[in-house]
């Protein structure tokens, strides 16, 4: 069988990707993400965003829940390092840093920073177990 050859655009057509976030070499974005660039967004090289991943750099809670007399919009930078997977339909919110070789699973919401070569899961997302890179051998260890 031989692997299927991938698309010379490394970001997906229908990918929304607003403002102007710094996005690495060889990172490949998924159909149906939000990349939100607005408040400040650096996507380091050779990131997996999955398809359905939501990446917030701003929310307008303040602003919403007091009837606009709040009128400002809060924004804060996310960093996401080298390497990271984020799983399909994951959720990045603001303020957060995603350390090198971290993997998210699917459907997480992050909410806090993920320290390099962890594993976060859940909704909100906590460290399930540890990325070991040597070369190319590659092990997931899972926590009890």
């Amino acid at each position: 069988m031989s692997t299927p050859a991938w698309a010379p655009n490394d970001y997906n057509p229908h990918a929304w990707i607003s403002g102007d976030p710094e996005i690495g070499e060889g990172t490949w974005i998924g159909a149906f993400t939000v990349v939100d660039g607005s408040g400040g967004l650096r996507i380091g090289r050779g990131v997996d965003v999955s398809c359905g991943v939501q990446i917030y750099t701003h929310n307008t809670v303040r602003r919403c829940v007091s009837g606009r007399a709040y009128p400002d919009v809060d924004r804060a930078p996310v960093t996401i390092g080298d390497h990271v997977f984020l799983g399909a339909n994951a959720v990045v919110l603001m303020g957060v840093t995603i350390g090198e070789s971290a993997v998210v699973g699917a459907g997480a919401v992050v909410t806090r920073d993920v320290a390099p070569r962890t594993v976060v899961a859940g909704v909100p997302a906590r460290e399930v177990g540890t990325v070991h890179c040597a070369g190319g051998d590659v092990r997931i260890e899972y926590h009890a």
